[in-house]
């Protein structure tokens, strides 16, 4: 795509409804498990991921592939909870895909909730996904204010997995949903924008009117650390998948 003088290399794929969007979306994590039975791929969580991952799970019922050596990779984590809490980015991938399709312990790789030494966990995290040869294909859902994992406005382009702060309306509703009291600190533990720049394929996935204007700053935008998905304008691989209403502005 191309505005003006400017080159966008982003793959821009519109869908008609979300029916259609999950149902693309889980057909291209299929694919790439099919295509590289060891691949290794990136999940995101939140509410635009939890149905294509679904059916990703529902698809392989029905039509059985190979997933004995296929790695999953979380993009990031809540800090300070118990893994076990429903929001754990590690319980809802557990829950939504992991589980239902047999992936072992060894090859599903996250980030830890709670730790005595973040950087070294970061490290470890980092070294084991580079030791599998780095992720073949990561997908990436995108904030309203253009976050990505826990990225937020103003992380540097070059950084790598770290621990950041979270946005203060998830902070206060996990700490609702986990009654933690406010001299526990809660963050996000995440892949760095460099660690995700790394993947061989990206694919950003958006749905709903909400994510419209973001859409619009990452494809259009300045390239700018003050929106972090603009950086994938600069990958030779990404691919952006959005429902109509995403799609509005563009």
């Amino acid at each position: 795509m191309r505005r003006g003088n400017e080159h966008v290399a982003m793959k821009i794929t519109t869908v008609v409804d979300e029916q259609a969007f999950d149902a693309t979306a889980a057909w291209r994590i299929i694919g790439q498990a099919v295509a590289k039975r060891d691949s290794v791929i990136g999940l995101s969580t939140g509410r635009t991921t939890g149905n294509m991952h679904r059916k990703v799970v529902e698809i392989s019922k029905v039509s059985p592939f190979d997933t004995s050596a296929l790695t999953i990779v979380g993009v990031d984590e809540v800090v300070n909870v118990p893994r076990e809490y429903a929001g754990a980015c590690y319980t809802m991938l557990k829950t939504e895909i992991t589980d239902g399709l047999g992936i072992s312990e060894e090859n599903f790789l996250m980030l830890p909730t709670k730790s005595s030494d973040f950087p070294k966990a970061c490290r470890e995290f980092t070294d084991a996904i580079a030791a599998r040869g780095g992720m073949d294909l990561l997908i990436l859902g995108l904030g309203e204010n253009g976050h990505l994992g826990f990225n937020q406005p103003g992380t540097p382009f070059d950084s790598t997995a770290w621990v950041s702060e979270m946005y203060p309306e998830l902070e206060q509703r996990i700490r609702r949903e986990t009654q933690t009291p406010e001299d526990i600190w809660l963050g996000g533990v995440t892949l760095g924008l460099k660690d995700m720049m790394h993947a061989r394929r990206i694919i950003l996935v958006a749905k709903g009117r909400n994510k419209a204007e973001s859409v619009r700053k990452m494809v259009y935008g300045p390239l700018s650390e003050e929106h972090p998905a603009s950086i994938l304008r600069l990958h030779p691989d990404c691919e952006v998948l959005l429902d109509r209403e995403a799609a509005a502005l563009l």
